[in-house]
């Protein structure tokens, strides 16, 4: 069974902070991309947040930006949880790839 989204315009936004010691509890994680806490346990289950979390349950700010995207992905798309994961995975690594290669042009 899928989980409502929410429209855009009541979607619940944050800034993410980059700095890498941002932390959410699992509650503070679901609000802010506007599931429910069973919801983002089941994400968690299947490991779709896995680099994101430590083994108490609280999840790095970046955990937000990636799950609005698998979020976003499966709205609208309509792709299943675990493919929205895989594609997340891949879009992820493209942009550090495409950073390291600007990086090393010199263009950032």
């Amino acid at each position: 069974m899928r989980t409502p989204i929410p429209p855009r315009s009541e979607a619940l936004f944050i800034r993410v902070s980059p700095h890498p010691r941002a932390w959410l509890t699992s509650e503070e994680l679901a609000e802010a991309v506007g599931i429910s806490r069973a919801s983002l346990g089941r994400i968690v289950r299947l490991g779709l947040l896995e680099g994101e979390a430590r083994a108490d349950g609280v999840f790095s700010a970046s955990a937000v930006a990636r799950l609005r995207r698998m979020l976003r992905l499966r709205r609208d798309l309509g792709m299943d949880l675990a493919d929205a994961g895989i594609v997340a995975n891949l879009m992820d690594r493209m942009e550090r790839l495409e950073a390291e290669l600007d990086r090393m042009r010199g263009t950032r």
